[in-house]
């Protein structure tokens, strides 16, 4: 088996963590660089029930998308959530390394798994990495539909294929504009919709759509707009991240079991959509 450190180096190749932006934490949280590791799960949050899965499945090493401590911390004390995740997984023996930004902008990145997801075929970064001279690593992904589709019939793909969650998918344009070419970003992606616009996209599929942003952008331009689930747009690189583990492992010969977590850790639980579009009369202000 491998040690742990030769682990963190192969991440380290995958995902390097320089290309992570300045405000954020990746890397390894916890964990004994000299112990051995024979077993990975990959999952998007660091949260109470995943590090309990990596506890019941036996692994020596926990791979999160989201970071436990993105803000720091002053305590890892049990009686706080995220230090009863590190109690959890140090007491046993379970190491933790985040991989978020960093993997956002890899070459395959976060996006590149969920425009897979979607069957899109992508065709570039939208917005590309300035050291990458080919100019395929980047911040989310421009893709193009094989076949073009009403934004209806989009959107109920997009819903068929990110794995359920309360939200559902969310569309905001006609129904029945036809969609050839799709914008993508894994995670919120409200901050690119000038680069959306620019790269002339006839859809865009990301989370967190915020009322305001959103607005502004359907006001700017009949750009169609697809809001999942945030966790949703992200699970898809935890299986991507696996295969490109489970590639390494073969290589060196390591041996290493890998596991996809699919237990939903999107915060949002019920959805009660609205019996009309309409407001009321006399409904208040």
């Amino acid at each position: 088996m491998p040690l742990l450190s030769d682990v963190i180096t192969a991440l380290d190749t995958l995902w390097p963590r320089e290309r992570a932006e300045d405000w954020d934490a990746v890397g390894p949280v916890c964990g004994d660089p000299d112990a051995e590791v024979n077993g990975v799960l990959f999952a998007v949050d660091p949260v109470r029930e995943i590090a309990e899965e990596a506890v019941a499945l036996g692994v020596s090493l926990l791979v999160t998308h989201h970071p436990l401590y993105l803000r720091g911390t002053t305590t890892v004390a049990a009686d706080t959530f995220k230090g009863r995740v590190v109690h959890t997984l140090i007491s046993n023996g379970i190491a933790l390394h985040v991989a978020h930004t960093n993997a956002d902008r890899a070459d395959p990145g976060v996006s590149d798994a969920l425009a897979g997801a979607l069957g899109l075929r992508v065709t570039g970064p939208l917005v590309p990495d300035p050291t990458d001279p080919a100019g395929r690593r980047g911040l989310g992904r421009l893709c193009v539909l094989d076949r073009p589709l009403s934004l209806g019939a989009f959107a109920a793909l997009a819903a068929a294929r990110l794995p359920g969650t309360a939200q559902g998918v969310r569309a905001a344009g006609d129904p029945d504009a036809p969609v050839r070419t799709v914008a993508v970003c894994g995670g919120s992606g409200d901050s690119l919709f000038a680069e959306v616009r620019a790269a002339g996209a006839d859809a865009y599929l990301t989370a967190d759509l915020r009322h305001h942003p959103a607005s502004e952008a359907r006001e700017h331009a009949p750009l169609a707009l697809l809001d999942a689930a945030h966790w949703a747009t992200e699970w898809p690189w935890c299986q991507q991240a696996a295969a490109q583990l489970d590639a390494v492992s073969e290589r060196n010969g390591w041996g290493l079991a890998t596991h996809v977590s699919h237990r939903v850790t999107d915060p949002w639980t019920a959805h009660q959509p609205s019996p009309s579009l309409r407001v009321s009369e006399g409904a208040p202000n």
